[in-house]
């Protein structure tokens, strides 16, 4: 085992927490760091495989929230000029 494998397992062995940020993306961060300006924590301390798993199930779009918003609205837009369309 090489002195990196050594620091990784080390760090990975250490509580973690899942931090949100405001477009509603997600990161995995060592719970013994301070939270980053713009995060903040959603779930968490525990290991840091619970941490990915919680991720890996509540992360299902990995869309910005201000993306996944512009398309509703597109979406929402082509909806309403095909409804004028056809009442045309």
């Amino acid at each position: 085992m090489t002195d990196y494998e050594d620091e990784d397992d080390e760090i990975n062995a250490l509580p973690h927490i899942v931090l949100i940020n405001h477009e509603e993306q997600y990161s995995l961060w060592r719970a013994d760091m301070e939270i980053p300006g713009g995060w903040r924590q959603c779930f968490g301390p525990d290991t840091r495989a619970a941490c990915y798993a919680w991720v890996d199930k509540t992360w299902t779009d990995m869309r910005p929230l201000s993306l996944r918003k512009a398309m509703e609205e597109d979406e929402r837009q082509a909806r309403e000029e095909a409804a004028k369309k056809k009442g045309s």
